[in-house]
């Protein structure tokens, strides 16, 4: 439990003191401060509420009907825990959920947590079960002829082995599973492998995988190249530290969230789905696929199933407005071809009957499911089109958020709103996409960063009494959005203090409880965690990813390692390092130079300073830090050829990569 600081408690009226004010701002006095320190909903954020819930009032029940359709069991009391015993899925944690939304929460997102709260195994269709609510997506298993194919089987092995054993326990379906099905390149879709299958079955070639053409590349990029800046960022977007209660995480919007601090995996795929359409049979069962990269994923298939009439539809489509780029970090997507993509599975996969996906609740009958592709598509067009159009026309990427609104039509389906993704951050990504992140502004092509700049608006306000004075007031006139941009350049400058740290916080409180979007309430209110109890302690790192390494190919691997190189460290060097996996059969020449490190298979006449005969196993232990470089080096497992001193050189000039950097203050 937190316990909100005296600092916290008393920053506004300290403010007097601090900054010679003449009146309390009272953001955090003027209500009740919870344990976290989240002050209480304001009467503009308040009056917001009121009108998005009178908008709710006439809303169909259809969607719960929906959620619920097949439910035969579900967990009285589901909690998943690590091998460290911590608690990466609490179910019962969201149990607050209930009845009319409260004044911190918009009605509509609180509608989205409500429905996202019906968990447990359902049956699709007979021969198709989903495990819903055991992590951020959706395990979903197919009866063949003598085993189950599962597919996308959640983020973590904790999370997926407990979906496993209740899909199990309450069938009592004994059948092998011969095949999984990876539909796209997300972790929270592949990451809990080993939980619903031992690792020897795959290496023993017992089991097929088939996944998208690209698929390890993809996954390798986002949670090995990135994954730490990723983590990072992913920890704001989902709320990882807030309190789940009514001024903390309720919902992503796409789930409730995704497990943190499990044990991850992932499988080299046995068949590759690169064309459209493609046909598999897989134990019996004939699948038709389509591929659809560049989509909501570099790396991304759906698929139909004739006999069963039933359309998966992956990540192509959800019941909500995705994310044409996630605040996360990733790969801007293209809307056009992802419209073009659903467009292609309405058509292709015309009879279906069932629609079920890789999140939410699924859809039945064919004109129902024909209605919901069509509406998905025009979104997703819709947004690149006008955001297009306005780009013609010369607005910048800010200018043309601002302006884009979805036609009505559209925004009374629930399936194109936006709790996930938004309209707004959607635009931006079009304009990212054609134009890139320069609006043809002068001032932009090299503006100062951020301490510089808030030192200069310091300055031009009169100096840090006179902008925190201004910011207070656009807090007390219900402009959020300004008082945070003021208060922001205040916190970089390096002239704030206790109080407009606890302002601008304040203010993020209400913008994040103004949102519809899951994240970005999440990355408003982790934002206000943050300036009020600091970065997080616990710092993602290259360690928990050694088992997904393993699988990594290793041209990859040393392109991962390549974005490591410490150029102050290793200026003015040539290094030639030879990386010999002794257990692999595969040896590689490392070679820096100009502070860039390349690789390429090692050759006999290469010169090199020094080869590192290890097993892959042990190298992976070695980079990944969960084992000593000195301690490896010095065992017995290991042998060197060359200079001992140089190969030493060589690591010491890699980074160490940590996810506890400092976003919401310099």
């Amino acid at each position: 439990m937190w316990r909100v600081s005296f600092k916290t408690l008393l920053a506004v009226l300290l403010c007097s003191f601090l900054f010679a004010c003449e009146r309390s701002p009272t953001p955090a006095d003027a209500g009740v401060v919870d344990e976290a320190g989240f002050t209480a909903p304001s009467a503009i954020t308040v009056g917001k509420h009121q009108q998005s819930q009178r908008a709710l009032s006439a809303a169909s029940q259809t969607e719960f009907m929906d959620a619920s359709r097949g439910l035969l069991a579900s967990p009285e009391n589901l909690q998943v825990r690590n091998a460290q015993g911590e608690i990466i899925w609490d179910q019962p944690g969201y149990r607050f959920i209930k009845g009319q939304a409260p004044a911190s929460v918009n009605p509509s997102l609180w509608r989205r947590a409500q429905l996202n709260n019906i968990h447990g195994l359902f049956e699709v269709v007979p021969g198709i079960y989903q495990l819903r609510g055991f992590d951020l997506a959706n395990l979903s298993i197919i009866e063949g002829q003598s085993g189950l194919i599962v597919v996308d089987p959640l983020t973590t092995r904790e999370t997926a082995a407990a979906a496993w054993q209740f899909f199990r326990e309450q069938t009592g379906n004994t059948k092998p599973v011969l095949a999984i099905i990876f539909t796209h390149s997300h972790i929270d879709h592949f990451g809990g492998v080993f939980g619903v299958i031992q690792e020897q079955q795959a290496r023993n070639g017992d089991i097929q995988v088939i996944a998208p053409k690209g698929f390890i590349k993809e996954a390798v990029s986002e949670n090995v190249l990135l994954g730490v800046a990723m983590q990072r960022r992913a920890g704001l977007m989902y709320g990882q530290r807030l309190p789940r209660s009514a001024r903390g995480h309720v919902d992503t919007g796409l789930g409730k969230e995704p497990a943190i601090s499990g044990d991850v995996g992932i499988l080299r795929p046995t068949h590759i789905i690169d064309h459209t359409p493609q046909r598999l049979m897989i134990d019996g069962m004939e699948f038709i696929f389509q591929h659809a990269p560049e989509s909501e994923a570099p790396a991304e298939l759906t698929f139909y199933l004739p006999a069963l009439k039933a359309y998966c539809g992956a990540e192509l489509v959800s019941q909500t407005l995705h994310n044409v780029y996630t605040p996360r970090g990733a790969k801007v997507r293209d809307a056009l071809k992802w419209s073009r993509y659903i467009e292609e599975a309405r058509q292709t996969f015309a009879e279906a009957r069932v629609y079920f996906a890789s999140h939410h609740w699924p859809i039945w009958g064919r004109e129902r499911i024909d209605q919901f592709l069509r509406s998905q598509r025009d979104t997703y067009k819709y947004i690149h089109d006008q955001s297009v159009r306005m780009i013609n026309r010369g607005f910048t990427a800010r200018e043309i958020a601002e302006s884009i609104a979805l036609p009505e039509a559209l925004q009374e389906v629930f399936s194109s709103r936006g709790y996930y993704g938004t309209v707004k951050h959607n635009s931006k990504a079009v304009y990212q996409a054609y134009m890139g992140w320069f609006d043809a502004v002068a001032s932009n092509l090299d503006p100062l960063p951020p301490q510089q700049a808030g030192q200069g608006y310091v300055a031009l306000a009169g100096g840090a009494k006179a902008l925190f004075e201004t910011a207070r007031q656009a807090f007390d006139d219900g402009n959020y959005r300004w008082s945070a941009e003021l208060l922001t350049h205040l916190e970089f400058s390096g002239e704030g203090n206790d109080a407009a740290s606890e302002l601008l916080a304040a203010s993020y409180d209400q913008l994040g409880y103004q949102a519809e979007s899951g994240p970005w309430r999440d990355f408003y209110l982790s934002s206000a965690f943050e300036l009020r109890h600091g970065k997080p302690r616990k710092a993602n790192s290259i360690a928990a990813a050694e088992q997904m390494l393993a699988e990594v190919p290793l041209e990859l691997f040393y392109d991962a390692l390549a974005v490591r190189i410490l150029p102050d460290k290793v200026a003015g060097k040539r290094t030639a390092i030879g990386i010999r996996l002794t257990d692999l059969d595969a040896a590689h020449l490392l070679y820096l130079e100009n502070s860039v490190l390349h690789h390429r298979p090692l050759q006999a006449s290469d010169k090199t300073d020094a080869v590192l005969n290890i097993t892959h196993a042990a190298f992976l232990k070695m980079m990944t830090g969960n084992l000593g470089l000195k301690g490896m080096l010095a065992s017995d497992a290991v042998k060197i050829e060359g200079s001992r001193v140089r190969l030493m050189a060589f690591f010491a000039g890699l980074d160490k990569p940590a996810g506890d950097f400092a976003i919401v203050r310099p």
